[in-house]
């Protein structure tokens, strides 16, 4: 019988330790690239450091995920008690002998561990973000409180991996993870967008007219609920419950129980009674996402359209629309080509760009005032100027 505890606190220091010595790599390029630069500039090439290592954070936690290597190691922070799987290479033995093809192999714990160390390491840069524009504040003409939001975001990921895997990949646990990771994201792309536009010499940010800013809102929540829905398909894996296209199952609208598959307190491949969840609600999962697909793509299409004829904009359209047919290929390939790694990683890969081109477009952006009077609109500048 498996005895190790859920959480073992033993190899945190060193966790933390090796998180500091990972993130120490690119803090010395960053100092050394831009040790004349102004404070702003400088927390901006770390923000969009930070913000490119998460990315690689997040598409590695996909992959974890889809290579069901979230169980490699059953506790946590470390693994069986250690640092790393060399530690704990007696313990993992022990229970891939006693179920070879079970959660728990030496390729499945190095990939979790991985997965923790680099998280550690974005969590040591997050941390020196919210330190350093603390230090700077009086020196920077945007407030340091977002970098501090951004550090509490990144301690309840933390939390939310630790019950990823403490509850045994609870379904919404495991979506809200994804989710989280995605919102991190947001945070330290849009202060990006912030520091870019506090430097001298900023063109400030582009004027957009209200109903254009408006729907351009509308369509950025529309794609987190898509996310949520693509979360809550792969978490389930419910992604088979449909191998053809346009149709699914041979018919246009199968047997489907939206009730079992959208209640969301539940075990992993289990109902809310706690038995075996039916092919009915996984297949009803599949469909409410692959609907919702149809009405996200073509609202970032007009999008994407609407946007490239506004001056200083076409970048951010061009991006949004091969993005969106990115979506639509990796997802229909995830389909009929029986959810293949790497089409299925491509596709949080998608979904996480497009995070981030949306959050920049609306940081970079404002309501056009009107001619009458000298308004200002909402932006990223605005958001994160200091207050008096």
């Amino acid at each position: 019988m498996d005895t190790q505890p859920l959480y073992d606190l033993a190899p945190i220091a060193r966790l933390m330790l090796l998180g500091v010595v990972i993130a120490l790599g690119p803090l010395a390029w960053v100092w050394v690239r831009n040790r004349h630069a102004l404070p702003a500039q400088r927390l901006r090439v770390l923000t969009l450091v930070t913000l490119f290592l998460t990315f690689d954070l997040v598409l590695f936690g996909a992959f974890t995920r889809l290579t069901d290597s979230g169980l490699g190691c059953p506790d946590w922070p470390g693994c069986y008690g250690s640092v790393s799987p060399v530690g704990a290479s007696s313990s993992i033995a022990a229970a891939q002998d006693a179920m070879p093809t079970g959660p728990v192999t030496f390729s499945k714990a190095w990939i979790e561990m991985i997965h923790r160390y680099l998280a550690t390491a974005v969590g040591v840069l997050i941390l020196v973000l919210a330190l350093v524009s603390w230090i700077e504040r009086k020196r920077l003409s945007v407030s340091f409180v977002w970098p501090l939001v951004t550090l509490v975001w990144v301690c309840l990921q933390g939390a939310f991996g630790a019950l990823t895997v403490t509850m045994k990949l609870f379904p919404v646990i495991v979506t809200l993870h994804l989710l989280g990771g995605l919102g991190l994201l947001a945070l330290l792309r849009a202060q990006a967008v912030g520091y870019r536009l506090a430097e001298p010499g900023s063109r400030g940010p582009v004027e957009l007219t209200a109903r254009l800013r408006a729907a351009l809102m509308a369509v950025f929540g529309l794609l987190w609920l898509q996310i949520a829905l693509g979360g809550w398909v792969s978490t389930n894996y419910a992604v088979l419950a449909c191998s053809d296209f346009p149709t699914c199952q041979g018919n246009w609208w199968p047997s489907m129980d939206f009730r079992e598959g959208f209640t969301l307190w539940r075990h992993l491949g289990l109902n809310s009674a706690g038995e075996a969840i039916t092919f009915p609600a996984l297949t009803a999962i599949h469909v409410a996402h692959r609907l919702m697909a149809f009405v996200v793509l073509g609202a970032m299409v007009w999008l994407g359209w609407r946007l490239w004829r506004v001056p200083g904009m076409g970048p951010t359209a061009r991006a949004l629309l091969l993005l969106a047919l990115w979506q639509f290929a990796s997802g229909l390939t995830n389909v009929v080509l029986d959810w293949p790694l790497l089409a299925a990683v491509g596709h949080t890969a998608g979904a996480a760009a497009l995070v981030i081109v949306l959050t920049g477009a609306l940081s970079g952006t404002r309501s056009a005032a009107p001619r009458r009077a000298e308004t200002t609109g909402t932006s990223a500048l605005n958001m994160f100027r200091s207050t008096p």
